[in-house]
């Protein structure tokens, strides 16, 4: 079945998704995303060229859950935080129950002594659904960075 595209829906999961990183709140990000999903963070060069090794994976919400658990538990990098500034989506398909879109982003990383640094451009590529209960989430979210060159301290989701 056909939905019709509510983009003011796939805005705020957009920015659902960026606060809770920004807000340091990671106990939900695994939350805008389907049970059985991918996330992944790549540089355009590796998007372009179709590698699927990314510099973050998860193929399922459990995998980034554990990835914020170690995060909080095991983890060692220095504490920053990021500050997302996002473009408006652009729809690029819906067929089916999937919204797919695109959407450009610029992260801005706040390190403990108050250093700002433009940490990652890029666009994020989204295929979306509603799940159960009809909320929108990701089925999947490829992170294509502008930057082939990604700092070492990429600790926290994009």
């Amino acid at each position: 079945m056909q939905r019709s595209i509510d983009l003011a829906e796939v805005v705020k999961l957009n920015h659902g998704y960026a606060r809770s990183i920004d807000e340091d709140a990671l106990e939900i990000w695994p939350g805008f995303f389907a049970e059985d999903c991918l996330y992944r963070i790549t540089t355009a060069d590796n998007y372009a060229r179709g590698y699927e090794a990314g510099l973050m994976y998860a193929d399922t919400r459990a995998m980034l859950e554990d990835r914020v658990k170690s995060l909080r538990i095991a983890n060692v990098y220095e504490r920053h935080r990021y500050r997302h500034i996002l473009g408006m989506p652009a729809v690029s398909e819906a067929s089916g129950a999937d919204i797919c879109s695109e959407t450009s982003f610029v992260v801005i990383r706040i390190m403990r002594d108050g250093t700002l640094t433009v940490f990652a451009t890029g666009k994020y590529v989204d295929r979306m659904r509603h799940d159960e209960s009809g909320r929108l989430v990701f089925s999947e979210r490829i992170v294509v960075c502008d930057n082939s060159n990604v700092d070492a301290l990429l600790a926290i989701p994009l």
